[in-house]
């Protein structure tokens, strides 16, 4: 604990100590998520100044990226459906998109993207409504090619030696006829860069699928593509990050409850969350 001299004689600062705490669920060694990321950077130099003005930098504003996975289908489980056309959402999973939708819907959310396949549109239409949004179709969010494996039954496939290696050391595969678990990471973290570049300061949601999610928060959480199958993503799940220019901040993963904490607070919150 920090001490401060009063008097000849040194006394707990307590008041010092309690200024770190912050107003949400944060550990006292972390920033607050939407300063995190740029919490270490280097000092920038002072812009040069024009006609004699000061110049002013404003570091911008982190986007609020959220990553939905899809709801079930009939399919979900049994059968790799993979990029397989004319799967669409089961009962079950209209009832996970409808929740999902009801979770998001009091977030200020300001565009909706979609892998252009049939469950996962039809996962981002049931939240896009209750924002008076189009969906956006993203094809860098599409499922992995899974290639001659499409369609397989996962009790088959997991017989195979390649299977064990897309469980042990995924960035050694390529799926026979499709692409690389690689490839497939460039290509999710590639679309949700430019999305996140198209809305600085503001709440996007990607509906897309569990593989390409997993390879999205590897790439961000700054973990090997071979680790990534500690990750579990769950259908209807929520996996959200902050990021900015100086970095990306994980704020929820795999999240199927309340969602309160993506909610913006007011302007005197934040100002608390920065003074901390």
């Amino acid at each position: 604990m920090h001490s401060t001299v009063r008097a000849g004689r040194s006394e707990p600062d307590e008041s010092r100590f309690e200024r770190r705490r912050y107003h949400r669920t944060v550990t006292d060694t972390a920033a607050p998520p939407e300063t995190r990321a740029g919490a270490t950077r280097p000092t920038e130099p002072a812009p040069a100044s024009v006609d004699g003005h000061e110049g002013t930098t404003e570091s911008p504003k982190p986007t609020t990226l959220v990553l939905a996975r899809h709801a079930v289908t009939e399919q979900t489980g049994p059968l790799l459906t993979g990029r397989a056309p004319g799967v669409d959402l089961s009962e079950d999973g209209r009832k996970q998109a409808k929740a999902l939708a009801e979770r998001l819907a009091d977030l200020p959310v300001a565009a909706v993207y979609a892998s252009p396949i049939e469950r996962t549109a039809q996962t981002a239409a049931a939240v896009a409504e209750r924002h008076d949004l189009a969906v956006q179709s993203l094809a860098g969010a599409l499922e992995a090619d899974y290639g001659e494996w499409t369609g397989g039954k996962l009790a088959d496939l997991a017989k195979t030696d390649l299977w064990k290696t897309v469980q042990r050391a995924p960035s050694r595969v390529r799926f026979p006829g499709g692409e690389s678990m690689t490839e497939m990471q460039a290509r999710i973290v590639g679309c949700l860069e430019a999305v996140v570049a198209d809305h600085p300061g503001e709440i996007v949601v990607v509906v897309s699928h569990a593989d390409p999610i997993k390879a999205a928060i590897a790439h961000y959480t700054g973990l090997h593509l071979d680790q990534f199958q500690r990750i579990v993503v769950s259908p209807a799940s929520v996996t959200a990050f902050q990021l900015s220019a100086h970095g990306a901040a994980l704020i929820k993963c795999n999240d199927t409850g309340s969602l309160d904490e993506l909610r913006p607070p007011p302007p005197e919150e934040k100002k608390e969350a920065h003074d901390g």
